[in-house]
């Protein structure tokens, strides 16, 4: 679709209002495009319009995408959940992400900032060293990786 190629220029050009316009406009020919819904709420979220975003990206999920825009979708829901203070709706939104695409490692360090909003520290910092631990290169974290996993539950325990 070369109009949405044109929405992707602009957005990348940091023309974001411009953008948004003709995702608008997009969105009013194809309503029922998971794709086009997607990149609606993408336009809006990037514009600071987070509540008008959420529905789109609802909207996207349920109509259906592929497995590269839809954990994308996940995250962006999730995400803008939690920017607006909806913290449970926000980790309800990553745990079904994380069920669907568990290698999608950016839903789970954005999990991570709900856990810690929902004042859930110990889980917020284990899941962040989960993710550590399952993706790093680094050889010292690597030497540790089993210390590091068994102390992640256990950070408020004095030896």
């Amino acid at each position: 679709m070369q109009r949405l190629e044109k929405v992707l220029q602009l957005r990348e050009k940091n023309l974001l209002r411009d953008s948004n316009q003709l995702m608008m406009d997009i969105h009013r020919d194809f309503p029922e495009d998971g794709l086009v819904n997607y990149q609606t709420a993408w336009s809006l979220d990037v514009l600071g319009l987070e509540n008008e975003a959420i529905l789109y990206y609802e909207k996207a999920i349920l109509l259906g995408l592929n497995n590269q825009d839809e954990p994308n979708a996940y995250l962006g829901l999730g995400s803008t959940y939690r920017t607006i203070g909806e913290y449970q709706k926000s980790e309800k939104v990553f745990q079904e992400g994380i069920t669907k695409y568990p290698n999608f490692k950016a839903l789970q360090v954005f999990y991570a900032m709900t856990l810690f909003n929902l004042k859930k520290h110990e889980d917020s910092i284990g899941q962040l060293l989960d993710v550590i631990i399952s993706s790093t290169k680094d050889e010292s974290i690597k030497e540790y990786e089993r210390a590091i996993h068994f102390y992640k539950d256990k950070l408020h325990l004095v030896w």
